[in-house]
Order: structure tokens, then C-alpha cells, then sequence
């Protein structure tokens, strides 16, 4: 697969046969490369340096004053630097996007891109940093040694269960937001479609039996923000089935997620799982047969969310089902983090938050399906990440949270 891989020119490309367009001669044009070239962001000054005087106040001795303010006065660091606009992006590169551990150099167009995202969708400053470590206590350790420089951290694509474990330590450490965008994006942006898809057919969170295909990050995170909001019942299958209690083979992860879903006391396979089943979700590859699909309850909710293939294609979900999201843009209904994140971050940021709450995770949600709440149809239960309603109304429903809960300090 990697010979079939187009590879970036140098800086010299004359000299070794490459053209312009950034690829070797005789080889089709690839945009992805061309665009990648010298990285996609970088780091622009907010102040003018154009003289003695300027850099006088921008450096020494001018910002020796502030220095000595903050040293007096700790809190000032959020009003004369950037920390309480700024995002730390980190990543181990052990579960990049759907190309798994790749490692922390090959995942850094993709933290670059996080970045970047987080800049155009929610006006927040990111950095992305790429960890060449896969021990829990020295990711903690060194994020908890950067954690001053910043206002949040968002952790990505950190592969599970030490995923859960570094989120839960380091928020024990700082009291900076510590989220795990691949767990709490998706679960936000899952609830938030799925309360438009009950409204869209009159119907409420309570009465709906929802079946998770996938209890890794994701999928743990949405079986417990459902819960949260108030599901009728969830059950979550991995691998070997249904996760219940009776079985011996689980972790820590999944014996708590064992405790809290499955009120029905399902055990089995997935496909026994889905039979009457109002929602399935999923977060975990594969292929589910059509079979398990068309015992699904009349009206049935799918979101098949792997990338690039989902566990049921569209084409085959729409004859089963009255509403279909999947986590691709070029189908409607797309289950996509950017509508999530950047508002989230936003608004901790925005009120000095400590850290993000569930309930902070809910009013995002809330305020998420209420973007398109007069506008519903089977292909619009959630808005496009181009809406752009999204942003504010999360970022400000996040932030009246925060203060609700007494998480913020502003």
C-alpha cells in the first residue's frame, strides 16, 4: 500500500525529477500532498513589533512588568498572555483517525488539522503536540508539566482503555479542562442527533432501546451520556457480544460499563442485540448483516459511523429505518466532532472553567439539536459544521453550565 502512496517533493524537486504540483513527474497530481506542504498553520504575532519602542513593550525590559504581576498576582496569566485562549492538542499517535497506531510523526496532519479546526469553527487557539511515549504515568507526567503554558487540553486519538485512564488522571492533576474529544465529541453530537430524530417522529429519549456496536472510547462515551440524558436503555456489544455482567473477560472499563447499561439483561451476540431494538449505534467497523437490520423496531434510528465504511451502508439502512447519520459528509446527518468541540472548549475557556462537566456535555448537546430544531427532516437532524449557529450556541450554553455548576472562575 505505501508504494501506491504519492510522496511530497523537497524543496529541491528540480534537481529529482518532480514538478511543481508537488508530486514526481508522471504521477497524478495529489491536492492532499500540495495542500500539506510546510505544514497547514503557524504561529502570527497580535501585537506590532515595527520599532525600538514597540519592541521595547512586547519585550524587555516592558514585559518584565507584567512577568512581575503575574508573580504577585497568578490569575493575571489570563488576562496578559494567551493561556485563556489556547488549547494544547495531544496525541501518542497509538489510534490515529481510522490508520490506528501510525506513531507521533505521522500524526501530526492530523493534530495540525484538530488545530486548525478548532481555530475556524470555535476562535480557539490550538497546539497540537505529538508525545513520543505510550506509558499512562509519563503522558500525565509531561502534560501536567506543559498544562501552565495553556487554558485546556484536548486529548486525541489516544488508543483505549489508556485513553480513559489519562483523561481521569490528568484531570485529577490540573484544573485546566481535560477532554478526550474521540469519547465526548462524538457522544455530544450523537445525543444531539438523536434527540431531533425522536423528536422528528414524536417520540422521547425514554421509550428508545439503543444498541452500541463498539465499547471503546466512543462507545463508552455515549452509553454514558445517554444514560445520562435519560435513555429508556442502552446496551453496548464488543467483540465477543453484549457487555453484562456475567461475563469474566471484561476490564475495568467495561465492568463499570456493565453496572450503568443493559437494564434488559441482554447477553449474546450484536445481531440477538438489535432484534426489536429502536437505535443502533456505531462506533466500531465491520459489517453488520441485513438481516439484523430488518429486525430492528418499525421507525428505527441508524447511525452507522465508521470511516470511510459504515457498518450499514445508507442504501441498505434507509429501507429499515426512518432516519440515517453516518460520520461521512457526503451523506446527510453527518456525525461529525467539529460541531462539538470548539464550542465546548470556547465556552470553558471563555469562563475559566476547571474542568468540563456532564452537565456542561448535556447543555452542549441541548444546545446542538436546538440549531436545527425548527428545521427537521429524515435528512437534517443535525446542523452542517458550516452552520454557522453552531459555534455560539454551544459555547454559550457550555459556559451558563460551567457557572451553573460552579466549575467556573469568571
Amino acid at each position: 500500500m505505501a508504494a501506491e502512496m504519492v510522496n511530497p517533493r523537497s524543496d529541491n524537486a528540480s534537481d529529482s525529477g518532480e514538478g511543481a504540483d508537488g508530486v514526481t513527474d508522471g504521477e497524478p497530481f495529489d491536492p492532499a500532498f500540495a495542500l500539506h506542504r510546510g505544514g497547514k498553520m503557524a504561529v502570527q504575532a497580535t501585537v506590532p513589533v515595527r520599532d525600538r519602542d514597540d519592541l521595547s513593550l512586547a519585550y524587555t525590559p516592558g514585559v518584565a512588568k507584567v512577568c512581575s504581576a503575574i508573580a504577585e498576582q497568578p490569575e493575571l496569566v489570563h488576562d496578559y498572555t494567551w493561556k485563556s485562549q489556547v488549547v494544547a492538542v495531544v496525541t501518542d499517535g497509538s489510534a490515529v483517525l481510522g490508520l490506528g497506531d501510525i506513531g507521533p510523526e505521522a500524526s501530526l496532519p492530523v493534530m495540525e488539522g484538530k488545530a486548525i479546526l478548532f481555530k475556524q469553527f470555535g476562535g480557539v487557539d490550538a497546539v497540537p503536540i505529538a508525545l513520543d511515549c505510550r506509558d499512562v504515568d509519563e503522558i500525565v507526567e509531561t502534560v501536567v508539566r506543559l498544562a501552565p503554558s495553556f487554558g485546556g487540553v484536548n486529548l486525541e486519538d489516544i488508543s483505549a482503555p489508556r485513553c480513559f485512564e489519562i483523561e481521569r488522571k490528568l484531570q485529577e492533576r490540573v484544573d485546566i479542562p481535560i477532554f478526550h474529544d474521540d469519547q465526548h465529541g462524538t457522544a455530544v453530537v450523537t445525543l444531539a442527533a438523536l434527540r431531533n430524530a425522536a423528536k422528528l417522529t414524536d417520540r422521547a429519549l425514554g421509550q428508545l432501546r439503543a444498541v452500541i456496536s463498539g465499547a471503546g472510547a466512543a462507545g463508552v462515551a455515549i452509553a454514558r451520556i445517554l444514560t445520562e440524558a435519560g435513555i429508556g436503555d442502552v446496551a453496548v456489544c464488543d467483540r465477543k457480544g453484549v457487555v453484562s455482567p456475567d461475563r469474566e473477560d471484561l476490564t475495568d472499563v467495561k465492568r463499570e460499563l456493565a453496572g450503568f447499561t443493559n437494564k434488559a439483561g441482554l447477553t449474546g451476540s450484536l445481531e440477538a442485540a438489535m432484534d426489536g431494538a429502536d437505535v443502533f449505534i456505531g462506533v466500531s467497523g465491520g459489517t453488520v448483516p441485513e438481516e439484523a437490520v430488518a429486525k430492528m423496531a418499525p421507525g428505527a434510528f441508524i447511525f452507522a459511523m465508521a470511516n470511510p465504511n459504515p457498518e450499514i451502508h445508507p442504501e441498505v439502512a434507509h429501507q429499515h429505518a426512518a432516519v440515517v447519520a453516518t460520520g461521512r459528509s457526503d451523506f446527510p446527518n453527518q456525525i461529525n466532532n467539529v460541531l462539538a468541540f470548539p464550542g465546548i472548549f470556547a465556552g470553558a475557556l471563555q469562563v475559566r472553567a476547571s474542568r468540563i462537566t456532564e452537565g456542561m456535555k448535556l447543555a452542549a448537546a441541548e444546545a446542538l439539536a436546538s440549531v436545527v430544531a425548527d428545521e427537521l427532516s429524515a435528512d437534517k437532524v443535525i446542523p452542517s459544521p458550516f452552520d454557522e449557529r453552531v459555534a455560539p450556541a454551544v459555547t454559550a450554553a457550555v459556559a451558563a453550565a460551567a457557572r451553573a455548576e460552579g466549575v467556573a472562575r469568571r
